[in-house]
């Protein structure tokens, strides 16, 4: 990639309006890897609340074999309530016309059908609401789930975001994330046979891995023909696994300057096709590193970056 193909382009290009992604947080989600079906304790590095502005925490929670939900209700009542709050200062701060639905949260597949029907489909009927973009898990995702998907992308516009994070196994096994790389490569293949849109989500700074590795993930990741792509420098926040391994003096986060080198490098990697969603994530939940704490900053040196690197912004 030789010009920074960002999704806003993407969007700016196909429908010439405005749009943005809603993010929502659905109460009573969780992950396998969470409540035990593939592991416990989550991936090592997550607490949902670092990075989803509409995040609520949820005793009673759903999975795939779940008879029935009684958080229904609750769920629908969230979900209007998230998108039209974040619909109204968003038209007011960027001035949006259009918006997609970004169920991002936890595993936005791993529930009953039933139930993900009747939320999905409540959100596109929201006004201004041209799709949904599903954060999931590889290892989350019904064949019945992706039909139905496919069929709503004959007149929406429908992404998956897989969290990959990695294509190495030893790292997945290291985060504690229940699958392996082969599992990814068999999911994204089975959904872009259907014709849908993937995103791809990696972290850069993930324990023992060397920028070599990180690279080998992206060069991985690009080949299972994902639509999209999103970088995310591994950050350290408390209530996580990783926040007690920091402490000990086991894990040392990626310096700001390593961070970009590795990102510039990703990109130059990418195919002109792919577009990219995110290229850095802050947080003010930081327990580590100090440079994760200002997003703006982080902008500004990574833009600095592109252009020394001849990668053009425009």
């Amino acid at each position: 990639m030789d010009k920074l193909y960002t999704f806003g382009k993407y969007l700016k290009q196909k429908y010439n309006k405005k749009t943005k992604k809603i993010p929502i947080s659905i109460p009573g989600f969780t992950c396998p890897n969470i409540d035990g079906t593939v592991a416990r304790g989550g991936c090592v590095f997550c607490e949902n609340e670092s990075f989803s502005p509409n995040f609520q925490k949820e005793k009673f929670t759903l999975n795939l074999k779940s008879k029935e939900n009684p958080l229904l209700q609750k769920q629908l009542n969230a979900l209007k309530f998230q998108f039209f709050n974040t619909v109204e200062l968003y038209k007011r701060i960027y001035g949006s016309e259009k918006f997609i639905v970004y169920f991002q949260s936890f595993t936005n597949t791993y529930a009953p059908f039933e139930t993900l029907k009747t939320l999905y489909e409540t959100a596109l009927q929201f006004p201004d609401v041209i799709g949904l973009s599903i954060g999931t898990r590889t290892d989350s995702i019904e064949d019945k789930t992706l039909q139905y998907l496919k069929d709503l992308s004959n007149k929406y516009e429908i992404w998956i975001e897989y969290g990959i994070q990695s294509s190495n196994n030893e790292t997945l096994k290291k985060i504690n994330r229940g699958h392996d790389f082969e599992n990814v490569k068999e999911t994204v293949k089975k959904t872009k046979e259907l014709g849908l849109n993937v995103c791809g989500h990696l972290i850069f700074g993930l324990p023992g891995e060397s920028q070599k590795e990180m690279l080998q993930s992206v060069k991985d990741t690009i080949e299972l023909n994902i639509d999209s792509i999103k970088f995310h420098p591994l950050y350290v926040t408390d209530n996580t696994l990783l926040a007690l391994e920091y402490k000990k003096g086991n894990f040392t986060p990626i310096s700001e300057k390593d961070y970009i080198d590795t990102l510039i490098k990703a990109i130059k990697m990418l195919p002109q096709n792919v577009s990219i969603q995110r290229m850095t994530a802050g947080t003010s939940n930081l327990l580590a590193p100090a440079w994760c704490r200002d997003k703006s900053k982080q902008i500004s040196h990574i833009h600095k970056a592109l252009i020394k690197a001849g990668i053009k912004l425009k």
